[in-house]
């Protein structure tokens, strides 16, 4: 790796934390390493380092010799490859690293641990599902046994979405809204006038939507969860999910003493099924855009590209969602941004929503349910339209990060109105920099010394945001500076010119 040195002093800048460990190993390969790989796998992966010990602040050499990071590696691999030391191999030959330190009187070993596909978590150690960790800011904590079984969910996502489980002893007369079901049925006529299922009547409609199913597998036939959520009344909604609540909230007082100067949430005055909280939430949010509604032909209002990345923003919260977790859906909205979270964790990698292509969605029928009247996009669009209304508004990009903890995990995105504040926004994205080296030439570098190098640690790294890593990439892929190889997870950069 070029310029080795100042890559470990990056690191130790960055101290012990949320992506990086180091272990001294003077006295054998640490029995640790492995409770931090798993930990590392099981949330947004990290860095081990190996012959790096910390005192108090400062950082030293271990003092290892090159014949003992050999035997480190191969004590590595041989556990790597081992079911009853951890349960999956994540990395390659490229995520281990040796090199000298410094006159060549000590050597470090560096393990980049990516973090684990959906579908293979949990990661665990010693052959038992029990050694299942992952990472917080105060380091590897062991997994609660509902953390546990929320992961094997999961994995089972694809043959098995969360929000199809068939709910018993629920009637469409009992526990439907049914000016829910007119509203979204109008909807839906409206976008498709002539469609068969128009003429069909209620229950029949609910069963193409996938409110009403069978399981071929099981025999099991009823309301699914999905069905309930979308249109069900509070009392239904509340004995299929116990822990459900959506909240809106505007803060756009200046004054600190009030709390809120609007609040939406389940208080007995509305249903709250999702599509009531989206309807009533995307009609506030719109106010919040200093855009206007474009007027064409006849005088029909359309949706501009900002409107319809608000639409998508509520859509993705709701349908990302893990409903059956602690806490719940949260928007607000601020004098100079906007703001969605709701419990869970990312399917795929913040790097990988962005640049687009990649769907996969833990609710799939109730994102059938908005697709259906025309919301909620497929095909890992969503990112996408997300940015566009704020791209053509000049608008900071969105961020976008995770929070995992024992108790709950939520996803937080963020959209700022207005230009960026305390920096150059035009520099730090577009990589133009007077009299320095430009960002676009450093991304280059960095890619050329670790053709897997994370979004995260280039902005790190460079010291800029994700968001501005993420643009420079698409202005180095637009004039084909760039080229991404290979799938979702271990690809590789290559830099063309």
């Amino acid at each position: 790796m070029k310029d080795f040195r100042a890559y470990i002093l990056g690191l130790c800048g960055k101290k012990e934390g949320y992506v990086v460990e180091f272990k001294g190993a003077k006295g054998g390969f640490p029995g640790s390493f492995w409770e931090s790989y798993s930990a590392f796998a099981n949330t947004a992966g990290g860095i081990i380092v190996l012959g790096i010990i910390q005192k108090d602040e400062n950082f030293y050499p271990d003092g290892l010799d090159h014949n003992t990071i050999l035997r480190y590696k191969k004590t590595f691999w041989d556990g790597a490859h081992n079911p009853q030391k951890v349960s999956i191999c994540l990395l390659k030959e490229d995520d281990v690293i040796e090199n000298e330190y410094e006159d060549g009187s000590s050597y470090i070993l560096i393990f980049k641990i990516p973090r684990a596909p959906f579908d293979a978590k949990p990661v665990y150690i010693n052959g038992n599902p029990k050694y299942t960790f992952r990472r917080n800011h105060e380091g590897d904590y062991l997994c609660t046994q509902s953390e546990i079984s929320r992961m094997y969910a999961e994995a089972d996502l694809l043959a098995h979405p969360l929000d199809s489980t068939i709910l018993k002893n629920y009637s469409l007369e009992k526990d439907f809204d049914q000016p829910t079901i007119n509203q979204y049925r109008q909807l839906f006529k409206l976008r498709q006038p002539r469609h068969a299922w128009n003429a069909l009547d209620d229950m029949e409609f609910l069963r193409k939507i996938e409110a009403w199913r069978e399981d071929r597998e099981s025999g099991n036939r009823g309301f699914t969860l999905a069905g309930i959520l979308m249109f069900g009344t509070e009392e239904a909604i509340h004995d299929a999910a116990p822990n459900y609540f959506v909240d809106y909230r505007e803060k756009m007082s200046p004054d600190p003493r009030v709390r809120y100067t609007d609040r939406l949430y389940p208080d007995g005055t509305w249903v709250p099924n999702l599509f009531q909280f989206y309807t009533r939430v995307l009609e506030k949010l719109y106010h919040a855009i200093p855009v206007k509604f474009k007027l064409e032909g006849d005088g029909r209002l359309d949706e501009t590209p900002a409107h319809e990345s608000l639409r998508e923003a509520v859509c993705n919260s709701l349908i990302h969602c893990q409903w059956r977790m602690l806490e719940g859906v949260v928007i607000e909205r601020y004098p100079d941004h906007l703001y969605f979270s709701n419990p869970g964790t990312m399917l795929i990698t913040v790097e990988e929503f962005f640049e687009g292509g990649h769907s996969i969605c833990r609710n799939r029928i109730l994102q059938k349910m908005f697709v259906v009247f025309g919301r909620g996009e497929r095909l890992g669009s969503g990112a996408d339209i997300i940015r566009q209304g704020w791209k053509e508004n000049k608008w900071p990009e969105p961020e976008l990060k995770e929070h995992f903890g024992p108790n709950t995990d939520r996803v937080e995105l963020t959209l700022r109105l207005g230009t960026v504040s305390g920096q150059n926004a035009e520099s730090e994205e577009t990589g133009k920099e007077t009299g320095k080296e430009s960002n676009a030439e450093r991304v280059k570098d960095l890619m050329r010394n670790n053709k897997r190098i994370t979004i995260k640690e280039m902005a790190e790294t460079l010291n800029i945001s994700d968001s501005g890593v993420e643009k420079i990439i698409r202005n180095l892929r637009k004039e084909g500076d760039i080229h991404r190889k290979g799938g979702r997870f271990g690809g590789e950069w290559e830099v063309l010119k």
